[in-house]
């Protein structure tokens, strides 16, 4: 399975940063980040990739505060940025 920044399973796009840091993936590829987190040229893909026989997708679902909360702290941001990014994920 490939799950992927953006996608149900990881929806936050903002962890294509991370990414793309832990391996600094601009410097050894082509593939750019814009201000939106889209990767350019835009035929490109990232993600995570898992090969076992029993990977299943999944969707992440509806978060609550205190998960947003608590996701904000251990990213080192503010809660109304995590909103941001997870809005169709929130679950109040």
């Amino acid at each position: 399975i490939r799950p992927a920044p953006g996608y149900p399973a990881c929806p936050d796009h903002t962890e294509k940063g991370t990414l793309f840091c832990v391996l600094d993936a601009t410097c050894h590829t082509a593939v750019e980040l814009t201000e939106s987190f889209a990767m350019t040229p835009t035929a490109s893909v990232s993600g995570y990739y898992f090969s076992h026989p029993d990977a299943t997708y999944f969707g992440l679902g509806r978060v609550g505060k205190d998960q947003v909360e608590a996701y904000a702290k251990r990213k080192g941001t503010d809660v109304a940025t995590v909103e941001r990014w997870l809005a169709p994920n929130l679950g109040y």
